[in-house]
């Protein structure tokens, strides 16, 4: 919403973990680092939109392979080089903000009670799976939630410059408002500007 608000160029960090782990699922490499340089290096983001990403053999394989520094050294790059060619552009991530794009004007930390965000991507992904169960997506949730906590390699962190949001308590409309009154505070103060929607 805010990626179309402002017409920034949309990048999801997770899409890309399950991108990757989906096409290791697929073809089995045997050198991980070696096959996911080749697939990332011309990759066309919009392209991901037509692939079911989100089934629970794909989330919980995601949450395996973002321990792995030598794969989130090859979607660092990726992301780094997308920020890069679009300089107006918003990227959604766990660790954008303390890994990939420290230095970013604007930085949201989110969190939701997780009743509530497996029952909001429950609803989502139904609109492709209709075999899928609420408590699949709750328990990929709740591990992805402590994997990502706990990892060594890039953890799930809070940079000190973020604004913290609890999307539970928030509907859309009143979420999109909330960050667009920061984002335009931010980018006044620091150009001078108002931020063009």
């Amino acid at each position: 919403m805010i990626s179309r608000k402002y017409n920034l160029k949309f990048l999801s960090s997770g899409l890309l973990y399950r991108y990757a782990s989906f096409l290791i699922l697929k073809h089995k490499p045997k050198n991980y680092n070696k096959f996911l340089k080749i697939e990332f290096k011309n990759l066309n983001y919009k392209s991901l939109k037509n692939i079911n990403l989100h089934t629970p053999r794909v989330s919980e394989f995601s949450a395996v392979i973002a321990k792995k520094d030598s794969v989130r050294k090859i979607l660092k790059k990726f992301q780094i080089n997308f920020s890069k060619k679009n300089k107006n552009c918003c990227i959604e991530g766990r660790d954008i903000s303390t890994k990939i794009l420290p230095f970013s004007d604007v930085k949201f930390f989110f969190k939701c009670n997780l009743k509530i965000a497996a029952l909001r991507r429950f609803k989502q992904l139904r609109k492709k799976n209709k075999n899928i169960k609420l408590y699949e997506v709750k328990k990929a949730l709740r591990i992805r939630n402590i994997l990502d906590s706990e990892r060594k390699n890039s953890p799930l962190l809070k940079h000190r410059d973020s604004i913290e949001i609890d999307t539970g308590k928030l509907d859309k409309k009143a979420m999109l408002a909330k960050m667009s009154k920061y984002v335009e505070r931010v980018i006044k103060k620091k150009y001078g500007i108002r931020a063009r929607t």
